[in-house]
Order: structure tokens, then C-alpha cells, then sequence
């Protein structure tokens, strides 16, 4: 496997930002900057034997950081921090001490703040082996959250076309984290609507929203609903086209264990992407509100064209005791690690 540096010529709060490439012993490639830990580009072979690109995004870094892109920003392909999807009200306690966060359109914090991890540089850290690790300090009180976290990133890829993330965090003050990542994914060699893709999840209960996507605490199975992906379907099978799907799923297995969180194949491309995770739930979107103009290629990217699978801890959990805790101390180490697989027929 092979690691390259590429200077972007961009500087962010006086900070550079590069590029990183990533390329195994099959042609498989990956791109990174390391603003807001971006996954660019990610290009396998298709079963024609074709290279082909499976994530959104811009040919250029400015794309990035245009205030039309920002304006409607969908978080292309970035990591999420440090509280990944919904906080209800923007508010949660630690030990008796209220945070009250920033808060969104609907009056809940969403993904981290006004700005979240999703647009700060990390720096680049020397590594053994060929791979990228990308570390954060985020300050006590930034987007009013307690504690000075030290985040780090690691991305390999991996001569399976294995593109693993693992995850690690430490604090010097109790703190909420709920970290995942963001990648909009379209597996067609058309791009297009997603709605042939067909999709499987292991799961047999999703999370209750309000009518904010709030999760409320509440668990449903997910059978005789149009959120069974049990034994696979495509997502149009059973979709609402105009609103798709924006849900938490609880995937089945014991907690912490690393395993498929869910399949997803697209018969023109021959490509499947596995998801695999070490985290409790995945939430599955089909982007209802993407509207990208001038995006690789010149493309213009529109609702429905992409879908997302972020492994994660419970949205809302900081607030839901009987959810598995996303409260960090001192002394303790966050884990998480989840690796994107592709493969074709």
C-alpha cells in the first residue's frame, strides 16, 4: 500500500491542508484531507473492470469551503463531532452540571455545533505502517462542551479493499461524545437515484423520532414496517419517495462487538459495500435534503441520490439513561471502529 501527501496550497485558521492518498496493491484509492477528516474521493473496480468513484464530493478542496455549499451544508463525507446526529433542546447534564449547547433549526443541537469537527484541521501524525492518523485537541467550552478531548483518526486501507476508520478519544473532564462519519455513498456507475440500490441491515428494532428526528428513548421493531431491511429490499421497495429514510436502527448483536451493520449492492456496478462497526446502532439516510451544485464533474447532486449508514452510539443518548452511556471521564479511553468493504460479483 502506498501514502501521499499532496499540498492543497489552502490555509485554515493558519493551519495547511493536505491531501492524503491511499492506494492498495488492487488500484483501490482513497483520498482524505485533513479538513474535517474528509473521505474525497474512493475509487474501486467495478465488475466491468472500470474504475469508479463511490462517494460525493468536489474535484477541488474549495469546493469545500464555498459559502454556497455552507449555506445548505450536507457534510459531505466528514467526520462528526463531538456529538454525532440530534441533541434534544441542545441541552444535557453531566453530574448535575447543565450544558446548554448551540441549537439548530427546530431548537436541538445538531452534529456537533455551529462547527463541529467536520471543518477543523487536524493535524497529520507520523504512522508505522502505511495509513493516515489525524488528531484534534478540542478545547474545554468549545460549542459550550466540558472538557479538553484529544481525538484521533486512523484510516488503512487495506489489500481486502478494506478502508478501516478507528477511533480513540480521551478527556481531562467528564464530557458527551458520539463520534461517526458522514460519507455519502452511490454505488451506480450512473450515479443518479439510489432506489435500485438494494440494502440489508441487521437489525430488528429502530429509534422513535419526534418530528424534529429527535430520538425519544423509545425502541420499534421494525417488523410489518417499511424499516425492515432484515432480509433486504431495495430502498425503494417500501419508501416514501419524497421523504426516503432518516433512521436509527439498533443492529443485533451484543454490545461492542464488531460486526456487519449493513450490505448494500447495486447490479450495474457489480459492487457491494459492507459496513461493519463496533458501534450499537447505524442511522441510515437517503439524503431527503441534498442539494449540491457543481460537485465532481460538474455534477449537481439532489435528494435521494446518495444514502449514508453512520455507526454510532444512540442519538440523544446524553439524555436517555437507559440508552449505553456516551458520557466520557477522565482515565478512560473512547473506542470505536468501523471499516467500509467493497467487493464485487
Amino acid at each position: 500500500m502506498e501514502t501521499k501527501l499532496i499540498k492543497t496550497g489552502k490555509f485554515i485558521d493558519d493551519k495547511e491542508v493536505f491531501g492524503i492518498e491511499l492506494t492498495n496493491t488492487h488500484g483501490t484509492y482513497v483520498k482524505i484531507y485533513n479538513y474535517g477528516a474528509i473521505i474525497n474521493k474512493f475509487i474501486v473496480t467495478n465488475k466491468h473492470g472500470e474504475k469508479q468513484d463511490i462517494v460525493l464530493g468536489f474535484d477541488d478542496f474549495e469546493g469545500y469551503i464555498s459559502e454556497d455549499y455552507l449555506a445548505d451544508y450536507p457534510y459531505l463525507g466528514a467526520v462528526i463531532g463531538r456529538y454525532a446526529n440530534r441533541i434534544k433542546n441542545g441541552r444535557f447534564s453531566i453530574d448535575g452540571t447543565v450544558y446548554q449547547l448551540s441549537q439548530a433549526k427546530g431548537g436541538d443541537c445538531l452534529h456537533g455545533g455551529d462547527i463541529g469537527f467536520d471543518r477543523k484541521v487536524w493535524t497529520i501524525l507520523p504512522t508505522i505502517d502505511p495509513s493516515l492518523t489525524l488528531q484534534y485537541i478540542s478545547p474545554a467550552g468549545e460549542e459550550n462542551f466540558p472538557g479538553n478531548l484529544t481525538v484521533q483518526l486512523t484510516f488503512k486501507l487495506t489489500d481486502d479493499n478494506e478502508l478501516r476508520l478507528d477511533y480513540k478519544a480521551i478527556t481531562d473532564e467528564a464530557t458527551a461524545i458520539n463520534l461517526t462519519h458522514h460519507s455519502y455513498f452511490n454505488l451506480s456507475p450512473d450515479l443518479g437515484i439510489i432506489d435500485q440500490h438494494f440494502h440489508r441491515m441487521p437489525a430488528s428494532n429502530y429509534l422513535e423520532q419526534d418530528d424534529n428526528y429527535v430520538v425519544t428513548g423509545k425502541l420499534i421493531p421494525v417488523e410489518g414496517t417499511n424499516h425492515d431491511f432484515i432480509g433486504g429490499k431495495t430502498f425503494a421497495h417500501d419508501w416514501n419517495p419524497a421523504e426516503g429514510y432518516d433512521q436509527t436502527y439498533v443492529l443485533d448483536k451484543p454490545y461492542g462487538e464488531f460486526t456487519l451493520a449493513s450490505e448494500t449492492y447495486e447490479e450495474k456496478s457489480g459492487l457491494t459495500l459492507s459496513v461493519y462497526t463496533t458501534e450499537p446502532v447505524a442511522h441510515l439516510y437517503t439524503a431527503k435534503y441534498l442539494s449540491v451544485v457543481g460537485g465532481k464533474g460538474g455534477a449537481n447532486y439532489h435528494a435521494s441520490e446518495a444514502f449514508c449508514v453512520e455507526t454510532q452510539h444512540h442519538p440523544n443518548g446524553i439524555n436517555i439513561p437507559a440508552f449505553p452511556s456516551t458520557v466520557l471521564r477522565p482515565g478512560e479511553t473512547y473506542t470505536q471502529t468501523t471499516v467500509y468493504k467493497i467487493e464485487h460479483n
